[in-house]
């Protein structure tokens, strides 16, 4: 059986095998797809219908077909969703309601237009600009203000957050904020400035609201999750893909903020500053990651010199605290060759399931966590009685056969993890590994689900 590839149209041999058809003749067809998602043409009815159909199809029995159905749906969901925020990207103009029942793209009273700076406090039914409000010089500067600040703001809303699913969606909500104010764009001294104060307001609207606690793992009956100290739990945590980083640098820093300013998205440093209060960690995240000076940072928190730099300081000591106490030099945790030829023969070692090459590249005070799971583990014994019958192939608990593909997440290396369950012949995204290495072995594992590998521009299948 063939089938035709969604890019190219060349016919796909051999696609009519178990599991998900091919949808890409090759590789290179499949990065493209992936690089065109962001064109405005995506057909949404398409997945719509598609979605629908196979919705109504699902069925509890086989359980073999139901959990294939599912990936696939789950698959086509996000593909929807991330149309939906691209569409809404690219439709950043309000629309004017034109007939009766038809809703703005913007709901109303996101921000009061000519308001300037646009706080948490917004008013509702405020009135949304009109396209013919704003000249055409004015969307272009705004266009060009959103591409040049774009992947600063993620960052900074991922740092506040510590969830890129949620990054994604605040940054959004940043721009829509902030175009409803587009018409005095050319009265604002820094954009840049304004744009951070929003993206803050915005992400501590969001803290507010959840009021989020990080904890710690908690014992899980009949698993021994080794001797050391349960690590910190932070739910919501999710992997940041390295490729989305801004592409140049913040402005210089004072040499005092080196110790947080150098490594601001390793996972260690993110668990950490997910401890402060939201307020003291937008202070932080201002003054020695985004390198704000003591005035700016007052008065992008809307508050008063003397209280910004109190939170600042509170902050940095409570940051001093929660970080690893033999994490003293923060400058040394780029990756290093030697890193990265050790993560290879990790990855070997699993791919022909030798446990014993894993165990000798592995700390003995090993750290694993896998967000938003409550499985742990603190010692490397406990790690690898843990996953060692799911790796031999004579035990009655093997998973399967796992294929890796190296990645960047956080500034640091990472693995997507693929595995072929027992009688199928698909490898299937399962799970993303950040690594972290001390003393040339693996010191911490952070395991994460599959669902943002699109994000990482990676496929599903294999």
């Amino acid at each position: 059986m063939t089938g035709t590839c969604q890019v190219c149209g060349k016919p796909i041999a051999g696609s009519g095998g178990p599991g998900r058809a091919a949808s890409y003749c090759s590789q290179a067809c499949r990065q493209r797809a992936y690089r065109e998602r962001r064109s405005p043409g995506l057909p949404v009815q398409e997945l719509i219908s598609d979605i629908a159909d196979r919705a109504q199809r699902l069925r509890p029995a086989p359980v073999t077909a139901l959990h294939a159905e599912v990936e696939v749906l789950s698959t086509r969901i996000n593909q929807l969703r991330r149309v939906a925020r691209q569409v809404r990207e690219q439709n950043v103009t309000p629309q004017p309601v034109t007939k009766a029942g038809e809703e703005n793209v913007t709901s109303v009273g996101v921000t009061e237009p000519g308001a300037g700076i646009v706080t948490s406090e917004d008013v509702p039914g405020a009135r949304v600009v009109t396209p013919d409000e704003v000249t055409k010089p004015a969307e272009h500067a705004f266009t060009a203000l959103i591409e040049q600040h774009r992947a600063e703001m993620r960052a900074h809303c991922y740092r506040l957050l510590g969830s890129y699913d949620e990054a994604e969606d605040l940054t959004q909500e940043t721009f829509l904020r902030a175009w409803n104010s587009a018409g005095t764009l050319g009265q604002i001294d820094n954009p840049r400035a304004w744009l951070y104060k929003i993206a803050t307001n915005v992400c501590l609207d969001f803290l507010r609201k959840q009021n989020r606690r990080p904890t710690t793992y908690e014992p899980i009956p009949g698993m021994d999750s080794g001797d050391g100290p349960p690590p910190p739990k932070i739910a919501w945590l999710q992997p940041f893909p390295d490729d989305q980083l801004p592409e140049r640098p913040a402005p210089g820093h004072e040499p005092d903020e080196q110790a947080v300013a150098s490594e601001t998205l390793e996972l260690v440093f993110l668990t950490a500053i997910q401890h402060l209060p939201p307020r003291q960690r937008a202070a932080v995240i201002l003054r020695d990651v985004a390198r704000w000076s003591a005035q700016e940072t007052a008065e992008l928190l809307g508050s008063s010199l003397a209280s910004a730099n109190s939170a600042v300081q509170r902050g940095r000591a409570a940051l001093r605290e929660a970080l690893p106490e033999r994490r003293e030099d923060w400058s040394a945790a780029e990756p290093t060759a030697e890193d990265r030829a050790l993560l290879q023969r990790y990855m070997d070692a699993a791919a022909v399931a030798d446990i014993d090459a894993m165990v000798e590249l592995v700390r003995e005070d090993a750290v694993l966590t896998m967000p938003p799971n409550p499985f742990w583990f603190t010692s490397r014994d406990a790690l690898f009685g843990f996953v060692r019958p799911n790796l031999d192939p004579a035990s009655p608990m093997f998973a399967g056969h796992w294929r890796h593909l190296p990645v960047r997440a956080n500034g640091q290396l990472a693995v997507a993890a693929y595995l072929q369950r027992p009688d199928t012949s698909v490898y299937r995204a399962q799970l993303l590994d950040v690594v972290r290495f001390e003393d040339g072995l693996i010191a911490q594992i952070t395991t994460f689900e599959p669902h943002l590998f699109p994000a990482f521009g990676l496929p599903m299948t294999l």
